[in-house]
């Protein structure tokens, strides 16, 4: 856990600091982005930061979601882009949602949604007999095509014989870059917790053939590129049940968009639940997206409940990107302390506020930092 692989990152920078922008969000968003936000001090990397006020306030307020030319803006003079979470009921059809999120995976082409699967402490897991090294894995989810493009309709709404229909895209472009992406990390040293690299590719081509055909076609053309990794197929049912029967079995695996979605919670569950849950929206080597995944939880927004190490976690993940992966291992070790010293919020059994939680990380990060 505490060494970094990740070979999407930026170029070294030339001669200027990075340029981060934060969007807050709804809910715990802003409350759980402040807490991950103090680390940035104590790293010593300088780093310009923006904040953006796109969110469920912002448009009930002027009726805007992604403003125009917002993703020009961030494509061309942003390094990345730190996300707390969206989504509010006051908001209708999750608008802001789909216009933000959706609109800057989309729009920025983030097509790898990279999900670490790395248990930080033994109790954590509802595995029984699970060790540390067994759940250490990585998930790429397809991140730009699938249902999620929304594609599709409705016919004869609301009536006792309403169709409705939507599509799965799946390009060959797509499906051949999110599977060299996921070989591309197999066999970065460190990646792999078995002697040779492993990668697993999972579809339901058994019940999709045409979508899911041709994902297993690039994949098996693909993995014929790298005979020294060990490549395998499971249909996602029975990765479902693997990942909680046999999780030690898995470096890397890469699916589809929706079923990525799927899997990749399930990942978070055996490691300890979607508070601990870091996720990265990438293009290797632009400006991309860092969001830890447990939504916008508004229920127990402005309560001090909200687990921020998840977002510590993905700020982590953010300093890999910008190639300061030292400043990212020195934060995956201060969240690691803090978990094994049991000093976290209630969801992972602990009595610690928000706030105190993230005194706790800041404290073991300074700690560090003095060693």
């Amino acid at each position: 856990m505490t060494q970094s692989v990740y070979p999407f990152g930026l170029a070294p920078p030339s001669g200027r600091r990075r340029r981060i922008a934060v969007i807050a969000g709804d809910g715990i968003g802003p409350e759980v982005v402040a807490q991950a936000l103090r680390a940035v001090e104590p790293l010593g990397i300088a780093l310009d930061i923006q904040h953006f006020p796109w969110s469920a306030d912002h448009y009930l307020k002027t009726q805007e979601t992604l403003p125009k030319g917002a993703l020009s803006e961030l494509r061309d003079h942003f390094d990345a882009i730190f996300f707390g979470a969206l989504g509010d009921p006051r908001v209708p059809d999750g608008v802001v949602a789909k216009d933000v999120l959706l609109g800057l995976r989309f729009g920025l082409d983030l097509y790898i949604n990279l999900r670490p699967v790395q248990l930080l402490d033994e109790k954590l897991c509802p595995i029984k007999g699970k060790q540390r090294r067994d759940v250490n894995f990585w998930v790429l989810r397809e991140n730009t095509e699938g249902p999620y493009v929304q594609m599709g309709g409705s016919f004869k709404r609301d009536t006792p014989d309403e169709v409705a229909i939507s599509e799965d895209l799946n390009t060959r472009r797509g499906v051949e870059r999110i599977i060299r992406a996921a070989y591309t990390l197999a066999n970065v040293p460190h990646a792999s917790s078995h002697k040779t690299p492993r990668v697993c590719m999972v579809d339901k081509a058994n019940a999709l053939p045409h979508a899911h055909g041709l994902w297993q076609r690039t994949f098996r053309q693909v993995a014929a590129e790298y005979p020294e990794t060990t490549s395998s197929h499971l249909f996602v049912d029975v990765a479902a049940m693997e990942f909680v029967r046999t999780p030690e079995r898995f470096d890397v695996v890469v699916t589809s968009n929706l079923f990525g979605d799927i899997l990749t919670d399930l990942g978070a569950a055996i490691c300890g639940g979607l508070g601990v849950a870091a996720s990265g929206n990438i293009h290797p080597g632009r400006c991309s997206l860092f969001e830890p995944v447990h939504g916008s939880a508004p229920d127990i927004a402005g309560k001090g409940l909200a687990n921020p190490l998840a977002a510590f976690l993905t700020l982590a993940m953010l300093y890999d990107h910008l190639g300061e992966s030292q400043a990212g291992d020195r934060l995956r070790r201060a969240v690691e302390q803090v978990v094994l010293a049991g000093l976290v919020t209630r969801d992972l059994g602990g009595q610690l506020s928000t706030s105190e939680c993230g005194d706790a990380v800041l404290r073991a990060l300074t700690g560090a930092t003095r060693n």
